[in-house]
């Protein structure tokens, strides 16, 4: 008997070009008992599904004990944040600009043209002196009052303030 349309399918099947239909055709051939023995060796691919028992490995209440396990309710904790916490990295930045301000002015009244002034012995001390006081050089507000040679006539001995 010759066997050429079957393994016609067989050859489409592996071609994965077979429908639905011939891939029945081709399950109803294997599932015989006579089959010749060339093709012999593609019976169980055939037959597997028919010849083992259907097992329900998760059983019938899995999908009721999924979706008990996905329904609790879980507890929310709410956390009370004060306006300290929420400012803290504010205030870390804040802190960070301010040393950064800081030592920038320090290195810039430290160094000048002619290199540091730290070291550099006694013929800077004029120069010393003049950067002495960081708030003066900063200062953007100069006293304009005029500075005078007059002393008070008197001086107050009595208290303003009753004790």
């Amino acid at each position: 008997m010759d066997y050429n349309y079957i393994k016609q399918l067989l050859e489409r099947y592996w071609a994965c070009e077979t429908t639905v239909e011939e891939e029945s055709i081709l399950k109803a051939f294997f599932s015989q008992k006579s089959v010749p023995a060339e093709l012999a060796k593609y019976q169980a691919l055939f037959v597997y599904e028919a010849t083992e028992p259907k097992t329900d490995v998760l059983g019938d209440d899995f999908d009721a004990r999924m979706l008990a396990m996905t329904e609790e309710p879980k507890q929310v904790k709410a956390r009370v944040i004060t306006m300290t916490q929420r400012l803290r990295p504010l205030f870390k930045a804040a802190a960070v600009v301010a040393i950064i301000l800081t030592l920038s002015n320090a290195f810039q009244m430290s160094f000048d043209n002619n290199g540091p002034v730290i070291g550099r012995g006694a013929t800077n001390y004029n120069r010393i002196q003049q950067m002495h006081s960081v708030a003066r050089a900063d200062s953007a507000v100069l006293d304009t009052m005029p500075q005078s040679n007059v002393q008070p006539s008197e001086v107050c001995t009595t208290p303003i303030m009753k004790r």
